[in-house]
């Protein structure tokens, strides 16, 4: 049984060394209509031409989902603990599910 232990903590540790050594710089790429962006290791992207990065950020601020919370969204009260629900989903205004309070 000790010997299994210590052959988990040097494969722990060994995944730990090999996640340090990745390169998470950033790569620019160019899209299939030929636009110039800039690709992050965590998935997300964006335009290198700043005047396009403006407009798709502005565009993206209109959806509910990119803003921190809107008004008619209902949790997430206390300091931020908890679940937002946006308008839409499927537990969005659904009441107590206690059979008592029904």
């Amino acid at each position: 049984m000790r010997s299994a232990f210590i052959a988990l903590i040097l494969v722990l540790a060994a995944g730990q060394c090999a996640a340090a050594d990745l390169d998470r710089t950033p790569v620019e790429a160019v899209t299939v209509d030929g636009q110039k962006v800039r690709l992050f290791p965590n998935g997300r992207w964006e335009f290198l031409d700043s005047a396009k990065a403006a407009e798709a950020q502005q565009l993206a601020a209109q959806y509910p989902e990119n803003k921190t919370r809107p008004i008619e969204a209902q949790g997430g009260l206390f300091g931020g603990f908890g679940r937002t629900i946006m308008p839409g989903d499927k537990d969005y205004n659904r009441g107590t599910l206690n059979p008592k309070s029904r």
